[in-house]
């Protein structure tokens, strides 16, 4: 059995709105940078395939967004596999739909799970894509079969509320799949689960939006062996702290002496 190395990220938001957001345009530029450190890092990584489960954009996206999304996966030098989710699902104007995209990437374009086997790696990778803003449980009663060694799927769902509109995905779901690796998108926060022999994550946004979402965000290096192992990997960015300070007898200066120097992209409420 080979092992097989993945990156493995979700919900890149690009070009989104980004409404009522401080700095929201500063935002946007460092959003834009996403797809090409997280291409560096797949080839820094030495990584063999790359699963982006939804959300990569988000509104109204502008040309140069598309092109850098196109350059930056092309370059990565890998098989590239994605599931359309609910902000970019697969609907009248969409670029999944309209725009042509390297060879190396792949495309789950239609509500029902599909399969691409990938012989070099003895792989069988599944996936669906929304096609409108809300998606039905489409793992429910799904079972991957094959004769390949490794059983890998993506998609845009929701593990954590069983009635989501966004194609919940259920703990029984997971353990009754026949999946290795569940990847997921849609959850802002990273986070894991198992179910049975199938190990199931979301590696949360590669960058924060607001205060809603603190601290370090990134995406996930996976490696599929006889035994599975998930690295959270923190990418450079702008991020989103919240501090509690004791404001003594001079609170500016308190306030002062937990907040970074100055030139640091990082937003903080103390």
């Amino acid at each position: 059995m080979c092992m097989i190395k993945i990156l493995h990220s979700a919900d890149w938001h690009l070009d989104a709105p980004l409404q009522g957001r401080s700095q929201g345009e500063f935002l946007r530029r460092e959003l834009r940078k996403l797809p090409g450190k997280i291409a560096e890092l797949a080839r820094r990584e030495n990584c063999d395939l790359m699963l982006l489960a939804g959300d990569i954009f988000d509104g109204e996206v502008s040309r140069d967004t598309v092109e850098n999304v196109k350059a930056a996966l092309k370059d990565c030098g890998v098989p590239v596999f994605i599931a359309p989710g609910n902000h970019d699902f697969c609907g009248h104007g969409s670029v999944w739909l309209e725009e042509s995209w390297p060879e190396n990437v792949h495309i789950f374009r239609h509500p029902s799970l599909e399969s691409v086997t990938v012989p070099q790696f003895n792989a069988k990778i599944y996936g669906a894509g929304y096609t409108a803003m809300d998606c039905p449980p489409l793992l429910e009663g799904f079972l991957a079969q094959g004769p390949e060694e490794y059983h890998i799927a993506v998609l845009h769902g929701d593990p954590l509320n069983s009635s989501s509109p966004y194609c919940p995905i259920s703990a029984a779901a997971v353990r009754s799949s026949g999946l290795d690796y569940l990847a997921l998108g849609h959850i802002h926060k990273d986070g894991q689960l198992r179910g049975g022999d199938t190990f199931c994550a979301w590696p949360g946004c590669p960058q924060g939006h607001g205060f809603d979402e603190l601290g370090p965000k990134g995406v996930y290096i996976v490696a599929l062996d006889q035994d599975i192992q998930v690295e959270f990997v923190p990418l450079e960015g702008p991020r989103f702290y919240e501090l509690e300070v004791l404001a003594g007898e001079d609170p500016l200066a308190a306030v002062e002496s937990v907040l970074p120097a100055a030139g640091s992209k990082d937003f903080y409420r103390v």
